[in-house]
């Protein structure tokens, strides 16, 4: 009887050991689409250029309205790539492959350079974007909290029916960015601290009325998406309408 429990007991645990061990393999291997891969955003960088010699100047991206926002306008097209042999796979950390960027295209026809969107920071703005559509189903104006720029406000999460604060993970510093609004109830990402530290770390020659998020363009891999314009005054980040 003995012998046959310690049996039913060792089956148990490689039953439960095999699942598991399953469950933490896909884990694992998502794992790895969420990390920047520099590798492979140099090999996509290479590609595209080559791209462009082969096709007189054009791009590989996906054709977009005008009135897509900056950093989405020039999103790559991975098929264009293959189809002219300059891609024989699909970087595992594109959102075409299962991974969480997207990668796109900026500054195409000075100097194009590939940077990636985080699209978690997508996912988070749309889950508060569900909750402040029905908000705004019932009520005329969307829920403002304090004025942190001109026209520019923070959100009222209670009146959402959140509990705590709505934050970004910011893909530069892993700190938690601000979602802010317009007065058309329109989300944005606050990335005033970003912007901040690179002021702080890189030297650059901005000016009061510039718009500075190309320091983050320039030394970081990705892209503020969702983001307001900025600019410089007495040395901070501020909303370039202020």
């Amino acid at each position: 009887m003995k012998n046959v429990h310690r049996l039913l007991l060792l089956a148990l645990f490689l039953l439960v050991t095999t699942t598991l061990t399953g469950c933490l393999y896909p884990q694992n291997e998502l794992a790895k689409n969420q990390i920047p891969n520099e590798k492979q955003l140099e090999m996509v960088q290479t590609a595209v250029l080559e791209y462009r010699d082969e096709t007189n100047g054009l791009m590989p991206i996906k054709t977009k309205s005008s009135d897509v926002a900056l950093y989405e306008k020039y999103l790559i097209d991975f098929s264009m790539l293959k189809e002219h042999q300059l891609l024989s796979e699909i970087p595992g950390t594109a959102f075409e492959n299962g991974g969480v960027y997207q990668y796109t295209i900026i500054t195409p026809e000075e100097d194009p350079r590939v940077k990636l969107i985080d699209l978690r920071i997508a996912e988070k703005l749309r889950e508060v974007n569900v909750k402040l559509d029905i908000y705004r189903s019932k009520n005329l104006y969307p829920p403002f909290g304090e004025q942190v720029g001109t026209d520019i406000y923070t959100v009222n999460y209670e009146k959402l029916g959140f509990k705590t604060e709505q934050y970004v993970v910011s893909p530069y510093s892993k700190t938690n960015l601000p979602i802010i609004m317009n007065t058309d109830g329109e989300l944005f990402v606050d990335y005033r601290i970003d912007l901040q530290l690179a002021l702080t770390e890189y030297e650059h020659r901005f000016k009061e009325g510039d718009d500075i998020r190309p320091i983050l363009e320039d030394h970081y891999p990705f892209v503020p998406v969702y983001s307001l314009p900025y600019t410089i005054k007495n040395g901070e980040p501020v909303f370039l309408s202020q």
